[in-house]
């Protein structure tokens, strides 16, 4: 990596029915330190005052574009997608996901991209807090496992920060395969990791946290540490939503010959039993494993 102080970097923010938060994560990408950020929003159709903030922020400042508004994605998966297929990623030197309703550190950026010199692809920890001043650290930064790309994201994607070489070759792959991907894919980050990871980019995943991740009643996904967020996870795993996206982008990779998806996802209780043996490979944290684990045990996967 060169000397410059100051790097060039795209953040791609989507957002959607965010006018109570887009104010403070706007303004946290804003004031990041010793770098030169332009942020480009795509705004899903909202039902509040959304886009006019969103044109507000657009008029007053130049590194800030809104994207054509009017269409619906019908959920953040499909924004990113939309903001990875049409901003022009050539003159930056690296891209960012930003959440609409976050709180970003001042040298989020800086602090990836300084990271970023042995790497590829960063994310990292991140604090959660509630309304009523609840904080709680996520901590993501188990080591990676030989399949765990397959079965989780790295973490929250509003923490990924990654080169522009992997960014125009994910694109050029997205615009290749969109409507596969639109179809069956639910969630960006999870598809940008098992991309960057299949494809031999190096991944770094930092114990320190970023930013501050805002919990509410309309998050898509949110953290995994109280029962409820857990028992909605249990219940994707029943509906086998979970085990699709995993096959999904196995297959959108290609890989469908691996013994993890040959014997494991064979649909038989014997390929449950197959993953069993192999848990250790395909999640990184250890209370994962065991509820996946278990979830293969009682044929729930």
């Amino acid at each position: 990596m060169d000397s410059r102080n100051n790097y060039s970097i795209a953040v791609l923010l989507a957002a959607y029915n965010g006018e109570k938060w887009l104010t403070e994560q706007v303004d946290s990408i804003l004031v990041q330190k010793q770098v030169d950020i332009h942020i480009y929003i795509s705004l899903d159709r909202s039902n509040d005052d959304s886009l006019g903030l969103c044109v507000f922020y657009a008029s007053k400042y130049d590194n800030i574009t809104l994207l054509p508004y009017g269409d619906r994605f019908g959920g953040a998966g499909q924004n990113f997608f939309r903001l990875v297929m049409d901003v022009d990623f050539n003159r930056y030197d690296f891209i960012a996901f930003s959440d609409q309703d976050d709180i970003w550190h001042a040298d989020k950026l800086i602090g990836a991209v300084r990271k970023l010199d042995r790497y590829d692809c960063y994310s990292s920890n991140v604090i959660a807090f509630w309304d009523d001043d609840r904080e709680l650290l996520i901590d993501k930064a188990q080591s990676q496992r030989k399949w765990d790309f397959l079965f989780e994201a790295a973490g929250p994607g509003c923490t990924y920060v990654f080169k522009r070489d992997l960014a125009i070759v994910f694109q050029r792959w997205l615009i290749k395969n969109h409507d596969e991907v639109v179809n069956k894919i639910s969630l960006h980050d999870w598809l940008l990791y098992s991309f960057a990871r299949h494809h031999g980019y190096r991944w770094i995943i930092d114990s320190e946290p970023s930013m501050r991740y805002r919990q509410h009643a309309n998050n898509q996904v949110g953290t995994n540490n109280n029962w409820l967020a857990a028992k909605k996870r249990l219940q994707l795993i029943k509906s086998h939503w979970y085990r699709e996206q995993v096959v999904n982008i196995a297959g959108l990779l290609e890989l469908h010959d691996i013994s993890i998806i040959k014997y494991g996802l064979s649909g038989s209780y014997l390929g449950n039993l197959y993953l069993l043996s192999k848990i250790s490979e395909l999640r990184r944290r250890g209370r994962d494993r065991l509820a996946l684990a278990i979830a293969l045990l009682f044929n729930l996967f």
